[in-house]
């Protein structure tokens, strides 16, 4: 799909890889360290392989933001005059830091160049950055112009009513963000933790015992909490639980109306986060 804009999100959002082809949005990889064996994203490390060593490491992974020269690469390769990146809230990450400071260094070592480059702060991350950029892609294949999908994407951030449930506490133990023997009785009491994911930070706001009960959570929290649903779009994130996340689109097909519905898989950033198992919702 031939477009006026060239859009760059970064290897931390997460969306169909066949969506984002059609849109024609490029990634540029994010790093992945288990110890000292480093990766890049999407390019020696599959999402498979990444959780089956994430759950054999006793260790977090750690992944980090691309550097500004990966970015400036991918410049120089777009054929577009003008580039919009969307990357993961600032408040998570240096990603915007640096396709900033990549955008700038580029402008000034190409002084006579056309091209013109916008980088977006989400706010938020894995579907919600991927849900901007499907609805921004909509307004540039009608022709809008780079200010006026910007202007779009800084108005509807704030809009995005994005939650999850945890399947299991496993990584906040690893990473120590919760005590080992409370986030161990969690788990064997088969309590789940749910989201938020706000104002570019992530927050647990509720629990229910049993993946029934923090479901119905889950889906009271969209309902309330997005107007107007059959209008919005609907993206249903995994983490390396597929089936559930079909289980869980049906239920919503059969019991409440909406636009259309995505689902995907959870990639490292947000998967280092929540663990194997969980389930992202966001709305748009």
């Amino acid at each position: 799909m031939k477009t006026n804009i060239r859009v760059i999100v970064e290897g931390s959002t997460d969306f169909p890889k066949e969506l984002l082809d059609e849109m024609g949005v490029k990634v540029v990889g994010i790093n992945i360290a288990f110890g000292e064996d480093h990766y890049i994203g999407g390019v020696d490390i599959t999402e498979k392989e990444f959780y089956k060593k994430m759950k054999e490491s006793k260790e977090l992974p750690k992944t980090s933001s691309p550097s500004p020269e990966r970015f400036i690469e991918m410049f120089e390769h777009c054929e577009e005059e003008e580039i919009l990146i969307v990357t993961l809230t600032s408040k998570l990450s240096s990603t915007y830091s640096s396709a900033v400071l990549a955008k700038n260094i580029y402008l000034e070592h190409n002084l006579g160049s056309n091209k013109r480059i916008a980088v977006v702060d989400s706010l938020s991350g894995s579907i919600g950055v991927g849900l901007m950029v499907y609805k921004a892609n909509k307004l540039i294949q009608e022709g809008k112009s780079l200010k006026e999908v910007v202007d779009y994407l800084e108005d509807i951030k704030k809009d995005i009513a994005f939650y999850g449930v945890l399947d299991t506490l496993e990584n906040a133990i690893k990473g120590g963000r919760v005590n080992p023997i409370a986030g161990k009785l969690i788990n064997a009491l088969n309590f789940k933790v749910i989201i938020e994911i706000a104002e570019g930070e992530v927050k647990p706001i509720d629990k229910a015992r049993g993946e029934s009960n923090s479901m119905k959570k889950l889906f009271e929290r969209v309902k309330n909490n997005v107007h107007d649903i059959k209008n919005k779009t609907l993206v249903i994130g995994h983490a390396n639980c597929e089936e559930k996340a079909y289980k869980i689109a049906k239920h919503i097909e059969e019991n409440y109306e909406h636009k259309d519905i995505i689902i995907s898989s959870i990639g490292p950033v947000m998967g280092t986060y929540t663990s194997e198992g969980a389930i992202l919702i966001a709305v748009l």
